[in-house]
């Protein structure tokens, strides 16, 4: 985890007085704005950031912990297409570890078409590339329940200090907030935290379902989301 310092502006007076006839002051990079996350007020999903879902659009969201909870810093962007869910959560996992590339890089890489992502594995493959290493690996969970085993070992991968990335499967009537109620939504978001006390996941949905960007669910919801698919972790 890496926190952040942001140093204050000082703004220069007469600045007008220094520029060539002709010319005009560049602009400024808007601020990306960054999102507190340490409130949360229900296990059934609490949205954190919302209203930001033009495609494209960034967040921040810097690393913490607290007695009970535990996040990492992370770059969100909202998807910039309507199949990039697998490319922006993959973007999402790597910006809390070096500087993200791009969607479209990362969707080349992937192989992604208008069909999506074909499968988590690739997302592990690329995640690896990317980061020059064999730490990710692809976590099947074909059963749906999961078993004990599966959900014991997805609750200690939330807990490994890198971001997950979920395929999953959210039907109706089993959905994170903001989803289609009457639509089986097929999906990839990242989860980049937990609460142990009140076993909840901080969840980077790059969807932006319902003006929903950043939002926490309950643990037991992760583990129903992901089977039959799997993560990467």
């Amino acid at each position: 985890m890496r926190p952040r310092l942001v140093p204050g502006t000082i703004a220069a007076l007469a600045i007008g007085a220094l520029l060539l006839p002709g010319t005009a002051e560049a602009s400024p990079a808007p601020a990306v704005p960054v999102v507190d996350v340490r409130a949360h007020d229900s296990t059934s999903g609490t949205a954190l950031a919302s209203g930001y879902g033009k495609p494209g659009t960034r967040l921040r969201v810097d690393a913490g912990r607290s007695s009970n909870a535990r996040w990492l810093e992370i770059d969100y962007q909202v998807q910039q297409t309507g199949y990039w869910c697998g490319p922006a959560a993959t973007r999402i996992a790597l910006s809390a570890r070096t500087a993200a590339p791009s969607q479209g890089e990362l969707a080349a890489q992937l192989g992604t078409t208008e069909a999506g992502t074909d499968h988590i594995g690739q997302i592990t493959a690329v995640l690896n590339a990317r980061l020059g290493s064999g730490w990710y690996e692809t976590k099947e969970m074909p059963n749906d329940p999961p078993t004990q085993a599966q959900r014991d070992l997805l609750w200690h991968d939330i807990d490994r200090n890198y971001p997950l990335v979920a395929n999953i499967v959210a039907p109706p009537g089993n959905q994170p907030p903001g989803y289609p109620p009457d639509q089986t939504i097929y999906h990839y978001f990242t989860v980049f935290g937990y609460d142990a006390v009140d076993r909840t996941v901080l969840i980077a949905d790059p969807a932006s379902f319902g003006g929903n960007q950043i939002y926490w669910i309950s643990f037991d919801q992760l583990a129903t989301l992901i089977p039959p698919k799997g993560y990467s972790a």
